[in-house]
C-alpha cells in the first residue's frame, strides 16, 4: 500500500491544502512561504504512522486525511465542544475507511492521560537523562537543538524510546489501527540531524545520562557493523559450500552445454565483482585471491569443476549485492561533492567511514567533516541504509547548509536514490535550485484567497 494523497483543513485555522503524490517519479516536493505549514504536514504525516499523537493536540486544524492506492483511507478529525458558551475539551477521532466496508473509528486520548499512574519523580530529572533539554517552565522544556519548547506530554512521547521502561505510554488501540500503522512505513528526516540521543537506556535513569553524540560518527559505527555482518554471512555460506563442494561435483552427472569462451567469460566477471568489492571495502585483497582461475585449456573435466565452482563463487559473492550497491552510490556521490574541498569516502569493516584528504593522504574523522558534509553524508545514509524498502521518506529542507552546487544536482541524486532503495519521497524546500526544471513535481501550498 502507497500513499496517493494528503490533505488537511483548518490548519493553524486558516489553510486548506491537498497535496497529491507522485506515484510514477516518486518525488514529490513541497514549497511555500514561511508559515504556511510544510513542516508541521511531515510532522503529522509521521505523527499518525509513529504513533506521535501530541501534534494532533497542540497543532489547530479542523480535519486531516490520508488516501491510499488502494483507495482506503484514514481521516482524522478534531472538534471542539462547546456547552452554554464554555468550550470542552478537544475531541479527536481516527477514522479508516475501506471501500465497501463500513468505517472503523477510534478516539485516542492525550498523551498525558497514557502515562503510567505509578510515575513519580522530579521534573528537574528529565534534565538529566535527555542531553539538550533545559527547563524553562513548571512543565515545559526547551530542547535546544531543535528550539522547541515541549510540554512533559511532548517529552515523554518523542523521548520514550531513551527513557527508562517506567516513563512508556500505556496504549490501548484497536487491531485495525495498528495495521494500518504498519502498512507503510514513514522515516522523518528532520532539518536538525547533525546530533541524536543514545538510545542506549540505563538501569537507573539518575545515575547517568545518555550522551549527546555526533549522528555522522554513530553511522560510521554502524556501517562498520553491517560490513562485518555480511562478511560473517559471507563465510559462513563459503563453509557451507566448499564442504559440500565434493558431493555436489560428483552428483553432477555432465558438463553444461558452455563454450570455453562463456566460462572464461564468466570468471572474468566474477574477478570484475570481486575487485569491486575489494575497491568499496567489504572484501580484502588477500582473502579473496582464490577468485582468479584462469585455466590456459578447458576440457570436459575441467568444464564440469568450473561450472560448478562458478555457481558457488556467484552464490557467495551474493551476499554482498545489496550492500555493494549501496554503499557504491553513496561513494560516487560523496566524493562528487567532496572533490571541491580535496577529500574522499571510503569504507572498511574496523571504522566505517574512512575520510582522506588527496593532497597528502592524511587520515580524517567524520567530524572533522564541515556541517554542510556532515548534514549531506548523515541525508544520503539515511535514505540508504535506515528505511525499509517501499518506505514513505519525509524530508525537511534538504537545502540546509548545503552550497548552491550541490543543490543544484540533490534531485538528481534523489532519483538514483529512490530507484536503488525502492522508497518514496515528500519533502518540502525554499530552494527553486533544489527544484531546477522539475515544476511538475512540486505542489504549491497557497494561502487564503481573497
Amino acid at each position: 500500500m502507497r500513499i496517493k494523497q494528503i490533505s488537511v483543513s483548518g490548519l493553524f485555522g486558516i489553510f486548506n491544502h491537498v497535496i497529491p503524490l507522485n506515484m510514477s517519479d516518486r518525488i514529490t516536493i513541497i514549497h511555500a512561504p514561511n508559515g504556511f505549514g510544510k513542516t508541521i504536514i511531515l510532522k503529522m504525516i509521521n505523527g499518525f504512522f509513529n504513533s506521535k499523537h501530541s501534534i494532533f493536540w497542540t497543532i489547530p486544524f479542523n480535519n486531516f486525511r490520508v488516501d491510499f492506492n488502494d483507495d482506503s483511507s484514514l481521516e482524522i478529525e478534531k472538534k471542539s465542544e462547546n456547552s452554554n458558551g464554555v468550550k470542552k475539551k478537544d475531541k479527536i477521532t481516527f477514522t479508516f475507511q475501506q471501500s465497501q466496508s463500513k468505517p472503523m473509528r477510534f478516539t485516542p486520548i492525550k498523551v498525558k492521560d497514557n502515562i503510567r499512574p505509578d510515575l513519580d519523580f522530579p521534573m528537574s530529572m528529565l534534565d538529566n537523562i535527555i542531553p539538550g533539554l533545559d527547563r524553562v517552565a513548571p512543565q515545559r522544556w526547551l530542547y535546544t537543538p531543535t528550539d522547541e519548547i515541549l510540554s512533559l506530554e511532548e517529552v515523554i512521547e518523542r523521548f520514550e524510546d531513551v527513557l527508562p521502561s517506567k516513563f512508556r505510554l500505556l496504549r490501548h488501540e484497536p487491531d485495525w489501527l495498528t495495521e494500518v500503522r504498519n502498512s507503510i512505513h514513514i522515516r522523518l528526516i528532520e532539518s536538525q540531524r547533525l546530533f541524536n540521543t543514545s538510545s542506549q537506556r540505563h538501569p537507573r535513569y539518575f545515575e547517568s545520562s545518555p550522551p549527546m553524540s555526533a549522528t555522522v560518527s554513530e553511522y560510521s559505527s554502524e556501517i562498520a557493523g553491517i560490513i562485518k555482518a555480511k562478511l560473517t554471512e559471507y563465510g559462513t555460506t563459503s563453509q557451507s559450500l566448499d564442504r559440500t563442494f565434493p558431493a555436489r561435483l560428483v552428483e553432477q552427472k555432465t558438463a553444461p552445454n558452455l563454450v570455453d569462451e562463456q566460462l572464461r567469460l564468466q570468471l572474468d566477471e566474477l574477478e570484475k565483482k570481486r575487485s569491486r568489492l575489494i575497491e568499496v571495502g567489504l572484501l580484502d585483497e588477500d582473502k579473496s585471491s582464490d577468485f582468479q582461475i584462469q585455466p590456459q585449456t578447458i576440457d570436459e573435466s575441467t568444464k564440469n569443476i568450473l561450472s560448478v565452482y562458478i555457481e558457488d563463487v556467484k552464490k557467495k559473492l551474493s551476499v554482498f549485492d545489496e550492500i555493494a550497491s549501496k554503499i557504491d552510490l553513496l561513494r560516487e556521490i560523496i566524493n562528487k561533492k567532496f572533490e571541491y574541498s580535496y577529500k574522499e569516502i571510503n569504507f572498511s569493516k574496523e571504522k566505517g567511514f574512512i575520510f582522506t584528504t588527496k593532497h597528502d593522504k592524511k587520515i580524517l574523522s567524520p567530524t572533522d567533516l564541515s556541517s554542510g558534509e556532515q548534514h549531506e553524508l548523515v541525508l544520503l545514509y539515511e535514505l540508504l541504509f535506515k528505511v525499509e524498502p517501499n518506505s514513505l521518506v519525509l524530508i525537511d529542507e534538504p537545502e540546509i547548509s548545503l552550497h548552491l552546487g550541490w543543490q543544484v544536482q540533490f534531485l538528481k541524486d534523489l532519483q538514483e536514490i529512490t530507484k536503488l532503495a525502492n522508497i518514496d519521497i515528500l519533502m518540502t524546500t525554499h530552494s527553486p535550485d533544489i527544484i531546477q526544471d522539475r515544476w511538475d513535481l512540486t505542489v504549491e501550498l497557497k494561502g487564503v484567497s481573497s
